[in-house]
């Protein structure tokens, strides 16, 4: 299905009113705000880059979508709880998109990656979007419907060396994701865990090295939109990682740590 037709399939269908994004600077975000874009809709988007966020609002206002931004930094989980909590009380958020991460790995001449490295992805792509999805799903508990979608990633599936800050955060995410889903889906919400591989962003080109199966934003917003839809547990984009993920657990731990030890970038 076009970008274009799955557009035209989701306005035939109940669409959720009051939508939060996360990210929307950023490529994947932004690709979600302009898809979810349409008369009848009011998008929250929250992002970092204050041009870019007001480029991709002019574009959703285009659309005929009710937009307000909010530029924040989701280091500040506090602030960021705080923001959320204002937001719901004024509009009930019936769908969020949490896409805010960042993406790292070991400088080469690095033995070790570097505690604030650490400590920042650590609070960005784990503290701050599961204290967020938390403080949302209780409020949309209370109201007995809501829908919460998890940006993790593949590399969760992996132990890898050379971005174990990066790994380990959306490993902690994808478990986070599992757990609150399970705790919130009888009181009528549901939480969505999304693992792509290698997206098509301006990010995701800063990162060196080979990315197979590289995927363009939209095709993975049109994915997200449908896996959120269908209310889905958890979605791997593409679907190929599926299957290294189920390599990487059978196969035996010597022989795995040779094959991710080899994927590392050469120390100098």
């Amino acid at each position: 299905m076009t970008f274009a037709a799955m557009i035209g399939h989701m306005k035939d269908r109940e669409v959720p009113q009051r939508i939060l994004i996360t990210g929307a600077s950023g490529g994947l975000g932004s690709a979600l705000a302009r898809f979810y874009a349409r008369p009848g809709v009011s998008l929250s988007l929250w992002g970092r880059d204050v041009p870019r966020l007001t480029d991709v609002a002019q574009a959703c206002r285009a659309a005929g979508a009710l937009v307000d931004v909010r530029s924040l930094d989701l280091s500040d989980v506090a602030g960021a709880v705080d923001s959320l909590n204002a937001e719901d009380n004024a509009h009930s958020v019936d769908l969020a998109l949490f896409v805010s991460g960042l993406g790292d790995i070991r400088p080469p001449a690095d033995k070790v990656e570097g505690a604030d490295l650490v400590a920042r992805l650590g609070v960005v792509n784990y503290v701050a979007p599961t204290a967020l999805a938390a403080a949302l799903a209780a409020r949309m508990a209370e109201r007995g419907q809501g829908r919460i979608v998890l940006i993790g990633s593949a590399a969760a599936f992996h132990a890898l060396p050379f971005a174990a800050a990066y790994s380990g955060s959306k490993a902690g995410l994808a478990r986070f994701a599992e757990a609150l889903r399970l705790g919130v889906r009888e009181h009528g919400v549901a939480v969505t865990l999304v693992s792509p591989g290698f997206i098509d962003t301006a990010a995701g080109r800063r990162v060196p090295g080979p990315k197979p199966l590289l995927r363009s934003p939209q095709k993975v917003a049109e994915a997200i939109a449908r896996a959120a839809e269908r209310r889905q547990a958890h979605v791997v984009l593409p679907w190929p990682f599926k299957i290294l993920r189920l390599f990487d657990r059978l196969l035996p731990r010597a022989l795995r740590e040779r094959v991710l030890l080899g994927l590392s970038p050469p120390s100098r």
